[in-house]
């Protein structure tokens, strides 16, 4: 089968969360899967790119694309990384910029990527079976599939499947762009029109082949409006094409045993590094190393959707206990201010660095006994399934994907109620399982031997493609 990702993000390329990991590591399973599908990945030449990647990158040819009025250029660039290869699609207009997201004209640069996808088919010999988009800067490919592309006898057979990885992100404009910008005549408002405005997320939902989510727990809740963010009703009705496959992690990526980031490599057989990890941790972060308390890590965007109204509200109380608390992240100012005030009231529990660093939260995985992730929503979400694969347990809320990958009292603790004490209570059960060494050691096995490979949700897409 051939199969072509459309994305706006890809590891190692540009990476802003999970989604870059899922369009690396899937391609790459769906190829180990069966040796004959022909998997392939397009997306922007951004400036961003990493110049050591660049430098493997050739010229293939440039063509012109016609977005409505304008015809632009449109220079298509080849790379091939561990099997797989990868088109990116070159305009310094559109992708000369600092950041992939957040621009003015996003509409107008995403709309072109979307039509260059199409274009550039010819020109490099591969008319895929399915083309696979992904969150809305790729929505335009289904809806251009159907209004235009399919209409030429060299595109009729293509099918496309569209993932929501976050259904908040929507691509919403004004009607007033979508035919000088968005080139969609005015005949076709109605297949993305939504709430008085264009919805490129609600034209893909509309004309996709299949709508799939990244965990069929949070296929389930976008049904409803407290998830939906406005789109429940559309969802509802095309119920019939929806699914939800639960992601996995690239676990050659996310690996104990080899990562070059922590002080010592272990492994499920080989547990015993990790003491040192944890050891090396605490003094990263200014606390005592000590390994008879238990370590709390929060890697996270530090916004409110993923639960830190919740630990805002019990921090204190919680830093009554025998713990202590790590935080890496950045995110809103109010909490930024509020977690780095706390932490200078209990300098030997507790200690925040406002950053992203990939590597300082590799050892936080490798060194944390806990991982906190208390999310209001979260589609699926990696950084369980990372915690559980470097053996530190997981307290997660049971919602989307972390309701469908932890299990309360198998290989983490799981809490319902979006609720602060609720949350409390369920770190205390942890704190008191850690005391407990045999019953603590027996759920870090359990969490480091959990299969979250894409092995097993490379097989349902490829299912999925088939029908």
């Amino acid at each position: 089968m051939k199969i072509l990702f459309a994305a706006a993000e890809c590891f190692p390329f540009v990476v802003t969360g999970g989604l870059g990991d899922v369009i690396s590591a899937l391609p790459k399973a769906l190829k180990k899967l069966n040796q004959n599908n022909d998997v392939r990945v397009v997306l922007p030449l951004y400036s961003d790119i990493p110049q050591e990647i660049r430098d493997k990158i050739s010229f293939v040819k440039s063509i012109t694309v016609k977005l409505s009025w304008r015809n632009q250029y449109c220079g298509i660039h080849m790379v091939e990384l561990d099997g797989i290869r990868y088109y990116l699609i070159d305009n310094e207009y559109y992708f000369k910029r600092k950041g992939i997201y957040g621009h003015f004209d996003d509409a107008e640069r995403f709309a072109f990527f979307c039509k260059s996808v199409f274009e550039m088919l010819p020109h490099i010999d591969f008319i895929p079976d399915v083309i696979h988009a992904h969150d809305w800067h790729t929505a335009l490919i289904p809806i251009y599939a159907s209004l235009k592309y399919k209409k030429r006898a060299e595109y009729s057979s293509i099918r496309t499947v569209f993932t929501i990885h976050n259904i908040q992100y929507q691509g919403v404009f004004s009607k007033e762009i979508m035919s000088d910008v968005l080139d969609i005549d005015a005949s076709d408002l109605s297949t993305v029109e939504y709430d008085g405005a264009v919805n490129l997320m609600k034209g893909a939902i509309e004309l996709a082949d299949a709508v799939n989510t990244v965990s069929p727990t949070y296929a389930e809740e976008i049904k409803m409006p407290y998830y939906a963010h406005g789109l429940e009703s559309i969802i509802n009705e095309r119920s019939y094409k929806i699914s939800g496959i639960l992601n996995g992690i690239d676990v050659e990526r996310y690996n104990p045993w080899t990562d070059a980031h922590i002080a010592k490599k272990y492994s499920a057989k080989n547990p015993e590094g990790k003491t040192v990890d944890k050891a090396e941790i605490q003094k990263e972060f200014g606390l005592p190393a000590d390994d008879s308390v238990p370590v709390i890590g929060i890697i996270s965007r530090l916004v409110e959707h993923k639960g830190f109204d919740l630990v805002a509200c019990i921090i204190r109380q919680l830093l009554e206990e025998n713990v202590q608390v790590i935080i890496l992240g950045k995110g809103d100012a109010h909490y930024e201010d509020f977690f780095g005030t706390v932490a200078s009231q209990y300098p030997q529990k507790m200690s925040v660095k406002i950053m992203y660093d990939t590597a300082l939260a590799s050892r936080i995985y490798a060194g944390a006994d806990i991982i906190l992730m208390p999310s209001k929503t979260e589609p699926c979400g990696l950084v369980q399934m990372v915690a559980c694969r470097y053996g530190s347990l997981p307290i997660v809320r049971a919602t989307g994907g972390l309701k469908d990958s932890i299990h309360d009292g198998e290989n983490g603790f799981v809490f319902n109620d979006y609720n602060a004490h609720h949350m409390l209570d369920t770190i205390n059960r942890a704190l008191a399982a850690y005391n407990d060494k045999e019953k603590w050691n027996k759920l870090i096995q359990n969490a480091m031997n959990s299969d979250f490979t894409w092995k097993s949700s490379a097989k349902k897409y490829y299912e999925l493609y088939k029908k």
